[in-house]
């Protein structure tokens, strides 16, 4: 039972196995779509607050902690929002400070 080593170099031995969970090019997306769609999200989010307010302040909802959710989910969508918005544009400043 015993096996012969094989070389360091020896690239009979290896085969290149498909990694599960990672997306390749062709049905990745863009990153300016990945963004639009963040912001529909955050909009979205906006849009259900602001309905939700009006319909507790008209009396069609007596339930003020679905309110208060609806609420805090745009406030933290938004804040989440602007961080990566900095985040853009501090590396944005970063590659123009970057000597050519």
């Amino acid at each position: 039972m015993n096996t012969p080593i094989s070389r360091v170099g020896d690239k009979g031995m290896i085969s290149p196995q498909p990694v599960q969970g990672i997306k390749t090019e062709k049905d990745s997306e863009s990153f300016s779509t990945v963004l639009n769609k963040f912001i529909d999200d955050v909009n979205s989010l906006q849009n259900n607050a602001d309905k939700s307010i009006e319909k507790l302040a008209a009396g069609e909802i007596t339930d003020v902690h679905q309110v208060m959710i609806a609420v805090e989910e745009a406030n933290t969508a938004m804040e989440f929002m602007l961080e990566i918005r900095n985040k853009i544009v501090e590396a944005y400043q970063e590659i123009m400070r970057m000597p050519v």
